[in-house]
């Protein structure tokens, strides 16, 4: 059975990123295949230099993202893991948690990815209203 990634902040293709986004996104390139665009039902929040997209039941509500196949999962998640601090080893509550969440791809067709959800107070961040972290200017 395929796994498949969502990835909506700076592991995105034309996105912004540090030294370690970097090593991460050239991870993903290696062992995951881009399938498209896609879209996650959630708000999307500039959290410092990088975002956090938090599920919504509101459909209005929209996340643009990037919708990847991958190869070599179990590898790959654990690297992403530690680049987005969660899972074992880090203290909790951690600032994402890695879920799996429908995902609609361009073309209509629903997938079931793992994304990283922002796991903190959104209060005092600022909503990235296009749902698009590309376009927020960063």
């Amino acid at each position: 059975m395929s796994e498949y990634l969502f990835v909506y902040g700076t592991l995105r293709q034309h996105a912004p990123r540090r030294a370690a986004g970097n090593r991460c996104y050239q991870l993903l390139q290696q062992y995951a295949s881009l399938v498209g665009l896609g879209g996650l039902q959630a708000k999307l929040y500039l959290v410092d230099y990088y975002p956090g997209a938090v599920p919504s039941n509101d459909p209005a509500w929209q996340v643009v993202g990037e919708v990847y196949q991958l190869a070599k999962a179990a590898n790959l998640l654990t690297e992403l893991d530690a680049y987005e601090e969660c899972g074992p080893g880090f203290a909790s509550p951690t600032e994402y948690l890695r879920l799996k969440q429908p995902v609609t791809l361009q073309n209509g067709a629903a997938v079931t990815a793992w994304v990283y959800v922002y796991n903190r107070a959104t209060d005092d961040l600022k909503p990235i209203l296009s749902g698009d972290f590309t376009l927020a200017g960063n």
